[in-house]
């Protein structure tokens, strides 16, 4: 199918040159002078390399058909990721590198939707949203709380991310897994 480069998000699977990509970051450039185009970084679906292209918005690239199901995440080890199709029962492995930083995020028994080009699982799409322990936080500075301040914390993932000052070690709380942020405490 084809789509304007306009329309490319992150997560899509494009065919560009023969090859299968997964773009990972996508820029709109309009400069004073000339058209837009877009810029964007992808991954080659079968080796791994990454690739930056830049295209007028107005081309039309090829969108790869892409099926998505519901996975369980079982076990990673040094390179792989294990999942189980949630239907067919099936195990399957991706390389520890299909999520990137993110992979930290990933706790047995998740379940996440992994996208399947031509029967191979290319990408994985986490929650949007999960529960994550806090193991290490600066303390409280004193008269910083007036301020919209925040102070780093690392999460039981091995993750640091920015979090309120009034939160302490031990507290359980939400993350935003596209950008590893805090969202809340948890209540629960």
């Amino acid at each position: 199918m084809k789509i304007n480069a306009n329309l490319i998000r992150p997560g899509n699977i494009l065919e560009h040159n023969g090859r299968q990509y997964a773009v990972l970051k996508t820029q709109i450039v309009q400069p004073g002078k000339g058209g837009a185009f877009i810029t964007v970084e992808m991954r080659d679906i079968r080796t791994g390399n990454k690739t930056n292209e830049r295209w007028r918005t107005a081309d039309t690239i090829e969108k790869c058909n892409v099926e998505a199901k519901e996975c369980t995440f079982l076990f990673k080890d040094d390179s792989n990721m294990t999942f189980m199709d949630s239907e067919s029962f099936e195990q399957f492995t991706m390389p520890n590198d299909t999520l990137g930083d993110t992979i930290g995020f990933l706790q047995d028994g998740m379940v996440v939707e992994v996208d399947f080009v031509e029967g191979s699982p290319v990408s994985i799409t986490l929650p949007e949203k999960v529960v994550m322990k806090v193991v290490e936080a600066d303390p409280v500075v004193k008269g910083q709380t007036a301020s919209s301040s925040y102070k780093p914390a690392k999460l039981e993932n091995g993750m640091k991310i920015l979090v309120p000052p009034f939160l302490e070690e031990g507290e359980v709380i939400i993350v935003n897994t596209t950008d590893c942020s805090y969202v809340e405490r948890f209540k629960g």
